[in-house]
């Protein structure tokens, strides 16, 4: 595919994602805590088997396995070295996995630190590291990228900036982490909707949104009136997009479970895109069967 065709597709209507990569790891045998960034390289065909199985369900587009593949977060597991490697293997495996046919969008994901003053992190360092990521995502043949799950705005920033820069024209989408909090939306870190889509446009991404956090379904459709109408103030042309949990999950033990049914999932999912949402998908606790659902649904 060339670079201009993800833009070109967005144009014509919506675009389904896919849902969890973790989980779904997990399900295939592999165990809680280890990187998942790296079976890019050493197992990389039960990452593909992933990418299959959300191309079966209905999504045009998958992301690579590389939320946390930044030098960063890899530097924690002692995989500083092999930053590039593990990005650029995650494209290549996930286009050779969906074939010429969808869409694949390098996925970028937070640091997990903070910059100064708050935290350590030098803003240039930041930079560096995100470039590094894009770079490496551009060059495995990614259609575009996306910054996701982002809690600090000066962070999400230098992503998004980083990320602009290096897609080469490609599509660049942007997507905070919110929570309810008495009546707004927040994320973690205290950033609003408002000013979160208005920083986020101003900087010329194709699409804003939301994705993760924690809400039930029906905070997730308010939230998705909030976030639609300030991309809509900030910008008559920017789309929108979503990427809900399966709802609110339930401790069990110490598991995270998800009581969310596929016919539920795709109901709010319809909601979410009749208020203008044309980028759909999933985030923790979704799975095949819930994307399929919502791509039957929403098309």
């Amino acid at each position: 595919m060339s670079r201009d065709d993800l833009r070109a597709r967005l144009a014509t209507g919506s675009l389904v994602l896919d849902g969890a990569m973790g989980t779904q790891l997990i399900a295939r045998g592999m165990k809680p805590g280890v990187c998942n960034d790296l079976l890019n390289v050493e197992q990389p065909e039960v990452v593909a088997d992933v990418h299959r199985a959300y191309v079966q369900a209905g999504s045009d587009a998958v992301l690579t396995n590389t939320f946390g593949a930044n030098r960063f977060v890899l530097g924690r597991h002692g995989l500083v070295e092999r930053v590039r490697q593990i990005n650029t293997a995650g494209a290549v495996n996930a286009r050779k996995a969906v074939g010429d046919g969808r869409y694949v969008l390098g996925d970028i994901g937070p640091c997990g630190d903070f910059l100064e003053p708050l935290g350590m992190l030098k803003a240039g360092d930041l930079r560096a590291a995100f470039a590094e990521q894009a770079e490496a995502l551009v060059g495995g043949g990614v259609d575009g990228l996306i910054v996701e799950t982002m809690t600090a705005l000066d962070e999400a920033l230098i992503a998004v900036e980083t990320a602009l820069a290096a897609a080469n024209g490609r599509p660049v989408f942007a997507s905070m982490s919110f929570d309810a909090a008495g009546g707004a939306f927040r994320t973690m870190m205290g950033v609003d909707v408002d000013s979160a889509v208005a920083a986020l446009v101003s900087l010329g991404v194709d699409a804003v949104g939301y994705n993760c956090g924690t809400a039930t379904l029906e905070e997730y459709v308010e939230l998705t009136r909030r976030v639609v109408a300030a991309a809509r103030k900030a910008s008559p042309t920017v789309r929108v997009l979503a990427e809900p949990n399966a709802g609110k999950p339930e401790l069990v033990g110490d598991q995270a479970v998800y009581r969310v049914t596929a016919e539920q999932f795709a109901e709010a999912a319809a909601k979410i895109c009749a208020l203008g949402v044309t980028i759909i998908g999933g985030c923790c606790g979704t799975s095949p069967e819930l994307i399929a659902a919502l791509a039957a649904r929403v098309r």
